[in-house]
């Protein structure tokens, strides 16, 4: 008892009690037909600053592959090259107005990711193609060496896995041909050399997007806002960490995964969901010391300011699937070493590691203990409250700690009116009166008090449900094929009064110092 009261009081001094928002960069306003690390994200902070909050939360910064989601992606250390701003090559001189004129809609409300993908990357390819002909003495190009040394730890192994999946048509590296697939250490430095200049373009779009992403960041920083990130806890079968770490993951000989992740059949899908994500050989990791995650949570930790870590449960037990299984139905739950991961995390990175556990659904008293001796703040969203009239762990007055972030709610629910709307009356009945709503399309700004009243250290609304934004909002719908991760707001909706009746709210309830 005695720890877990020094460790909250801990947490306490780190996490202060603060208010932020949602919203990932893709979501931003642009002439490009996606949200980037352009301008307009420095004015999305004036807007945080100038509305009192302290928190910009975002979801994985990583490199998205089919399906564009973000928890999907070929790298768990690379930066997503479609947030890079045209207007730094330009400024760079590596592009020039007239390339630019046949953008994709840069004031659409959704990003049309098969128009952007293809625009974006013939300009990248444009503006690769000038800096790989400078002089070795560029200053640029002496910042690039610097990066590739610094980085190369993941790096070599990200640019040669996509440049060989460009050798292959894009196919996933379990379709290439075995030369490619298994590369012996031989064949896998003279691939490098074969590759060069393919894997140099990949190396150049992780500089610019890290030097991007570290200049905004210090903007921010500057400003006492804190970006909270986000990482899923697996990572995606057509990856270069799979590629080229097959020891670390739970494949057989020729590297098919043996088992898959997911989860159980619920109250919400009676064949549960079959993600499909191979699972970690954790003797393995344990045999390395853990290295691969503490470069992981490292280098995360050097991005961001707080980590938020998706399906916390799985580090006390995760849903194992057969290979093969056409759902989740015949699976188990399989042991993980989540003690002795966050102990070597520990170890390596320092006790009070800024993390926040996704701990919705289903949670065992075991993975509960896990968190708490760590310190990290488990989640509160608000929708979950209101399923019923009966008394619910999610409303406010139940909360027991103020270890924790309170949400409106996530990237993976409705917009606040959209999931009002769905509601059976009773239940509308017990939102509007438990927040004081009387007008019903500000039942967004209901529940936004609702979060910055309550006892949790963090309050994070979705920017949508400060922006009344109906179903049009919605950022992802799971289970859901395509669609998704393309919500887009407009300049002009973010209004000067939103700041201030948000900076009036946070000051009420004693979020802004």
């Amino acid at each position: 008892m005695i720890l877990k009261q020094t460790k909250e009081y801990l947490i306490m001094k780190q996490y202060r009690r603060q208010a932020g928002i949602l919203l990932h960069p893709t979501s931003l306003p642009s002439p490009y037909g996606i949200g980037d690390l352009g301008h307009t994200a420095y004015r999305f902070v004036d807007f945080l600053e100038a509305a009192g909050q302290k928190l910009w939360q975002i979801l994985p910064l990583t490199h998205t592959g089919f399906g564009d989601s973000p928890y999907q992606s070929f790298s768990a250390f690379a930066g997503q090259p479609l947030l890079i701003s045209p207007d730094h090559l330009k400024e760079l001189g590596l592009l020039f107005d007239h390339e630019l004129k046949d953008a994709p809609a840069g004031d659409s409300a959704q990003v049309d990711y098969g128009t952007v993908i293809p625009w974006k990357h013939s300009i990248f390819r444009l503006a690769y193609n000038r800096f790989y002909e400078r002089d070795g003495g560029d200053p640029l190009k002496q910042d690039f060496a610097r990066f590739c040394q610094k980085e190369a730890f993941w790096l070599e192994d990200y640019a040669l896995f996509l440049a060989c999946k460009d050798a292959n048509d894009g196919r996933s590296w379990l379709d290439w041909p075995d030369m490619y697939r298994s590369p012996s250490p031989e064949y896998k430095e003279e691939l490098k050399q074969l590759l060069q200049k393919e894997a140099g373009y990949y190396k150049f779009l992780q500089f610019i997007f890290f030097t991007e992403w570290g200049r905004l960041k210090a903007y921010a920083n500057e400003k006492g806002i804190q970006i909270i990130g986000d990482i899923p806890i697996f990572v995606s079968m057509d990856s270069a960490d799979v590629w080229a770490n097959k020891e670390l993951f739970h494949l057989d000989e020729k590297g098919y995964p043996l088992s898959v992740a997911g989860v159980p059949p619920d109250y919400f899908s009676a064949t549960g969901q079959l993600w499909g994500n191979p699972l970690y050989a954790w003797d393995a990791h344990k045999n390395s010391d853990f290295s691969w995650w503490i470069s992981r949570i490292r280098t995360q930790l050097k991005n961001l300011d707080i980590l938020r870590i998706d399906h916390f449960r799985g580090f006390d037990a995760c849903w194992s699937i057969p290979y093969g299984e056409p759902t989740a139905v015949n699976g188990h739950w399989a042991k993980v070493p989540g003690w002795d991961l966050f102990d070597a995390i520990s170890q390596a990175l320092g006790d009070d590691l800024p993390i926040i556990a996704e701990d919705l659904g289903i949670i065992t008293d075991e993975v509960n203990a896990l968190r708490e001796h760590f310190g990290f703040p488990g989640m509160k969203v608000l929708q979950f409250a209101f399923d019923s009239t009966d008394e619910n762990a999610y409303l406010p007055h139940r909360f027991e700690s103020p270890v924790c972030v309170c949400y409106t709610g996530t990237h993976d629910n409705a917009t606040t009116l959209s999931w009002y709307e769905t509601l059976p009356e009773h239940c509308r009945k017990k939102v509007c009166a438990y927040t004081g709503t009387t007008d019903e399309k500000n039942i967004g700004y209901g529940l936004i008090k609702a979060a910055l009243s309550s006892i949790a250290t963090y309050a994070i609304y979705p920017l949508q449900d400060l922006l009344f934004c109906g179903d049009e909002g919605r950022m992802n719908t799971p289970g859901k094929a395509a669609g998704n991760w393309s919500w887009r707001f407009r300049a002009q909706d973010l209004k000067p009064e939103y700041a201030d009746t948000l900076r009036e709210l946070t000051l009420l309830y004693g979020r802004f110092d």
